[in-house]
């Protein structure tokens, strides 16, 4: 399905098939996209992981999405931003919080990690040194700056 594959909104797609687009984005989302068989719906409200993206060289950081909400965001520096990036998305910033979710991940899988780039934050690194301990920790230069 072209919503799959390429940037285009279910109310586009429904558009230029003449169909009516809230009937379509229902049937969408509750029949065709699989989303009430995802494994990770239980928990996508306080965290996503995608371990199959670990790489040996990955960044930490805490984003701010909407309404002062902190989130720990880790992932692949060898994806570049593209697909295959994000390795976990975690409410908060609570070193145990995040620690738990990627203590999930097999160790011989946690141990590939080489280097991981932080800012200056302690939680991030009390992360990346329980979670992924054979791993360098690297501050970030623009953080440093």
């Amino acid at each position: 399905m072209q919503a799959e594959t390429e940037p285009v909104s279910l109310s586009s797609i429904a558009k230029s098939q003449k169909i009516p687009a809230k009937e379509f984005i229902t049937q969408y989302k509750n029949h065709i996209s699989g989303f009430y068989d995802w494994d990770q719906l239980e928990h996508a409200d306080e965290w996503l992981l995608f371990s199959k993206n670990i790489g040996k060289h990955l960044s930490i950081d805490e984003v701010a999405i909407t309404n002062g909400e902190l989130y720990t965001v880790l992932t692949n520096k060898a994806a570049k931003g593209l697909k295959g990036a994000v390795i976990a998305i975690v409410a908060g910033t609570k070193a145990a919080d995040v620690t738990e979710v990627l203590n999930t991940v097999p160790e011989k899988q946690r141990n590939v990690v080489k280097e991981v780039t932080l800012d200056m934050s302690n939680s991030m690194e009390a992360i990346i040194k329980q979670a992924f301990p054979q791993a360098a920790i690297v501050t970030d230069r623009f953080h440093a700056q």
